[in-house]
């Protein structure tokens, strides 16, 4: 491997580590100065992750957490800040659930349906963002916050009974959905099922690896978000990668519910699981945006998430899951920067230290002339 590629992987790799070393070591601290063991709730949670119950809990939670990051990451490939993810996943799982439950076709057509209704809805709410940035300015990040809220609104709308609600007690729920939407899962025995749209997350994950890297499209979303100015030269519209952009985000995004409310749940109601957006955000950055590191930060929270509830049984508080990843986020924005910076200064001195050799080889050549000449 040439020294340059080597150097490439550190810095790769020296983000996340150090993000993590200092969480865990803040996190010890916050232990230690509140008279616990530092070391113990590490060894509970990871003796959590040996059972194979927890296993499957974890897998199906990164399920979901990884294509929320996806979402997340092709807007921050594009200097997009999507913080509309959670607003765009529930509302999608909202209309897939009442689609679902409203329409009864064969499972080979039920389930193209419901994945393609998750997605147009996850599409159409990033697609106002990136209208309003193309054609007014608004920043992506004040018109997502603001969709959050409204979605949160629409779906309690939804919710009424008058319109698509069902009440179960006192749950609101869409009622259940046809079977033939119901996606099997992968039967673990007694550790439980896997939930089939694991498969999904997979393949989402190699596709957005060779749209982004190996097709025009994705070259043209990455210059972009370089250099808008740089891509228009090119030949690139960067309003229109900008919408593009928003509303592949938003698509994905539509799906990161889909795992549990096909493979598990049947129904949106008031249990189904919320903040999965912004988690995305933290995973995405810890991932760097690779659908590689995205996987690994994936599992990482969601053992967080499915390990962390033993820690009340063992005299210790299952928020201390929370404060480690809070201080992931922190520690890695941190981190990237120090690392940008540490590689900016490398390659500054590696390019200094050529343009020295340079100017020497071009001396002792202009003296062999020299030389060569005096000789004649």
């Amino acid at each position: 491997m040439k020294k340059f590629d080597k150097e490439r992987v550190l810095l790769a790799v020296a983000g996340p580590v150090i993000a993590l070393v200092v969480a865990v070591a803040l996190t010890s601290v916050v232990l230690i100065a509140s008279g616990k063991n530092p070391i113990e709730p590490y060894t509970i949670m990871f003796e959590q992750a040996t059972f194979s119950d927890i296993q499957v809990l974890i897998i199906n939670q990164a399920s979901m957490y990884y294509i929320a990051a996806l979402a997340v990451a092709i807007g921050f490939r594009m200097n997009l800040f999507n913080i509309g993810v959670d607003g765009q996943y529930q509302l999608a799982a909202m209309m897939a659930a009442v689609v679902g439950a409203h329409v009864a076709l064969p499972a080979v057509l039920q389930v193209p349906l419901l994945i393609l209704t998750a997605v147009l809805t996850g599409a159409f709410w990033s697609g106002i963002a990136g209208v309003l940035k193309v054609t007014r300015g608004v920043s992506e990040v004040v018109a997502t916050i603001m969709l959050n809220a409204i979605a949160t609104s629409v779906i309690a709308y939804l919710w009424l009974p008058s319109v698509f609600g069902v009440k179960v007690g006192n749950n609101n729920t869409t009622g259940e959905m046809h079977k033939s939407g119901w996606i099997p899962g992968f039967d673990m025995g007694e550790a439980g099922e896997i939930y089939g749209l694991v498969i999904l997350a997979v393949l989402l994950g190699i596709g957005y690896w060779i749209v982004l890297n190996r097709t025009r499209f994705g070259f043209d979303l990455r210059a972009s978000g370089a250099s808008e100015s740089a891509a228009s030269a090119s030949g690139v519209d960067p309003k229109r990668m900008v919408l593009t952009a928003m509303l592949l985000s938003g698509g994905l995004a539509g799906l990161a519910g889909l795992p549990i409310l096909l493979g598990d749940s049947h129904t949106y109601s008031l249990n189904f699981p919320t903040g999965i957006g912004f988690l995305g955000i933290g995973i995405a950055l810890l991932g760097r945006n690779s659908p590689t590191g995205i996987a690994f930060a994936a599992l990482l929270w969601a053992w967080l998430d499915k390990a962390s509830p033993e820690l009340d049984y063992q005299g210790y508080d299952k928020e201390i899951a929370v404060i480690m990843q809070g201080l992931i986020v922190l520690a890695v924005v941190v981190s990237y920067e120090a690392v940008r910076e540490w590689g900016l200064r490398r390659q500054q001195r590696r390019v200094g230290a050529e343009l020295a050799a340079g100017h020497v080889l071009g001396a002792s050549s202009d003296n062999n002339t020299e030389k060569e000449a005096a000789g004649r």
